[in-house]
């Protein structure tokens, strides 16, 4: 079974588990979709379309991969020798395939800056790294009647994943800002949402004006909307305050997640 928003039934494993490289393969000049398996990642409990995996990894290249063997993991992570402590950062599931023991995870290359984009571009078959489940917060109320989905490059899987997993009646717009052209992909996208990529040409990430441009032009249904933003953090907090303050929406109604600061790299 293909597991979309059904939690895992065989019950769901609370401490980091090993898994290993299937296949990487490039979907745009920088981002990579890997493939991972693993003896126990039919037990990876799923929650929704941007649910979260902490991913262990090695501290150096050459080292062995050591993961807590613990329910309570941070507290087991920092006992370890610095030597042998894994670096853990999180990222959102692609695809979770539990009859094949298969998932996907979508990485934004951006160097050898940071720890798993370094990973992702040498990653190949065989290749060893740890998984633990972290839950999901993606989660449109019952009454919501029209969902707006808002991000850049590294909000790029939770908000592709929700839209092919809407069910076609819903109604939905999504924006999504990318370098260029040939940043964008492949969506299959339900006859109720419109998706439209946004290009930021020259501008760095983080540090374009496109998405609250765009916004403030856009006409918006009627309705009780739910909204979910995710990227970037100042653009997250420009798009959320556009959307309590400017446009009325309940601060309730609004998920944001702030991944990542343009000047952290």
């Amino acid at each position: 079974m293909t597991v979309g928003t059904i939690p895992v039934e065989a019950g769901t494993i609370r401490r980091p588990m090993l898994a290993e490289v299937v296949a990487n393969r490039p979907l745009t000049p920088h981002l990579r979709r890997i493939t991972l398996t693993g003896a126990e990642i039919d037990r990876f409990g799923y929650d929704g379309p941007d649910h979260l995996a902490r991913i262990f990894l090695a501290p150096a290249p050459d080292a062995g991969l050591h993961l807590p063997d613990s329910a309570q993991w941070w507290p087991a992570l920092q006992a370890m020798p610095e030597e042998q402590r894994p670096v853990v950062r999180n990222y959102t599931v692609r695809r979770l395939d539990t009859e094949r023991r298969e998932l996907d995870i979508d990485f934004v290359l951006h160097g050898d800056g940071g720890p798993g984009s370094a990973w992702a571009r040498n990653a190949a078959p065989g290749h060893r790294i740890g998984l633990l489940s972290d839950g999901a917060a993606y989660a449109p109320p019952a009454d919501t009647d029209w969902q707006l989905l808002v991000g850049d490059e590294t909000a790029m899987p939770a908000i592709t994943a929700a839209v092919e997993a809407m069910p076609p009646w819903t109604r939905a717009i999504a924006l999504l800002e990318v370098g260029s052209a040939q940043h964008r992909i492949e969506v299959d996208t339900p006859a109720g949402v419109t998706l439209t990529w946004l290009h930021r040409d020259d501008a760095p990430a983080g540090g374009s004006a496109t998405m609250i441009r765009t916004l403030r032009e856009l006409a918006l249904p009627p309705g009780t909307p739910y909204a979910f933003v995710a990227g970037e953090s100042t653009m997250v907090t420009t798009v959320r305050r556009h959307l309590c303050t400017e446009r009325g929406f309940p601060r309730e109604r609004v998920y944001f997640g702030g991944y990542w600061k343009a000047t952290a790299h």
